[in-house]
């Protein structure tokens, strides 16, 4: 790696406050219908907040590469626009009744307003879009499409089964790390074609930080506490979903560890059969050194994402991205 040092967090907010205030304007914008349940909708999405961590990412790749153009604020809010869309529809499928702390928008609306309301923020995000006359944008923004929804389908196939490894992965860089891979690739596809070579390691970057992200999330999911994480804590076991502490249990424990693991996944519930509690799972874990090692698995990838940019020239961007990894690997929600 360069010497270059990395960022703060306060540099990095210092260096994108009003290119992060235009997003916002404009996802806020590009968000208004006719149809006003579709702008309701919208608004209270837009204002449940969110780490905006993938229009950042779009606009640290374009700024790396010298791009100033206003499509680096219309793309970061097309990025947020699917990504929002996602969880949409993400708590849908999962029967989620909170998000963020709040009741999700489904328990306010129901499912039929908006799953329809997702669609829509998927198809405004691709007109948003189209206005960029550029096929290479629109080709991101398909493949990614496709990507996160056979993510969700494989997703549901293997709900409360036992997965391993290599499915593990594959799931999330379907359902996460593509989005964040492509962030950065459309950040690097508007700068100066003659600079389209940073485009692949970009993508590479996002490709790490968002497995990371990832993996991070998920132990998130298993440790932390329900006022913290603005969610019911072990949703993803809740929900029949192993992960990849879990996996890493499954591989090691007793017969009895796996059973248990194994209940909780099957009866998607801590309590319906053999009432195998949350405090259970998580003493199976830690006798295992199974977060220990999902947390550093985590941590190679964000060192991965910082080593992948070695060769992007150095500007005060770059430090922001050396950031970025940190960021992602030592938050608590």
């Amino acid at each position: 790696m360069s010497s270059i040092s990395i960022a703060t967090a306060a540099e990095v907010f210092d260096l994108l406050r009003d290119d992060l205030a235009a997003v916002e304007r404009e996802f806020s914008r590009q968000s208004n219908s006719q149809v006003a349940v579709v702008s309701d909708i919208a608004a209270y999405l837009i204002t449940g907040g969110g780490k905006r961590l993938r229009p950042l990412l779009l606009l640290l790749a374009a700024k790396s590469l010298g791009c100033e153009s206003d499509s680096r604020i219309r793309l970061g809010a097309v990025v947020e626009m699917l990504h929002t869309a996602t969880l949409v529809h993400d708590d849908i499928i999962d029967e989620a009744s909170t998000r963020r702390g709040r009741p999700s928008s489904n328990t306010t609306w129901g499912n039929a307003k908006c799953v329809l309301a997702g669609d829509w923020l998927y198809m405004q995000a691709f007109q948003t879009a189209l206005a960029e006359r550029n096929l290479r944008i629109l080709d991101l923004l398909i493949s990614l499409s496709q990507q996160m929804v056979e993510g969700e389908l494989l997703q549901m196939e293997k709900l409360g089964k036992l997965i391993n490894e290599e499915e593990y992965f594959d799931l999330i860089y379907r359902k996460t790390a593509f989005l964040f891979k492509v962030s950065m690739q459309l950040g690097a596809s508007i700068a100066d074609p003659e600079l389209a070579f940073h485009e692949e390691t970009l993508g590479e970057y996002g490709r790490n930080l968002g497995l990371a992200f990832q993996i991070v999330d998920d132990v998130l999911d298993l440790t932390a506490n329900d006022d913290v994480l603005g969610k019911p804590a072990a949703s993803d076991l809740r929900e029949g979903k192993a992960t990849l502490a879990v996996i890493h249990a499954l591989e090691r424990g007793t017969g009895a560890d796996r059973e248990a693991i194994r209940t909780v996944l099957a009866d998607r519930s801590f309590a319906r059969v053999a009432r195998v509690a949350h405090d259970d799972i998580l003493e199976i874990l830690h006798r295992h050194g199974s977060l220990d090692y999902a947390r550093d698995t985590a941590s190679a990838y964000a060192e991965a994402a910082r080593l992948s940019i070695t060769e992007l020239p150095e500007s005060e961007f770059k430090r922001a991205l050396l950031w970025v990894p940190g960021f992602v690997t030592s938050r608590d929600r």
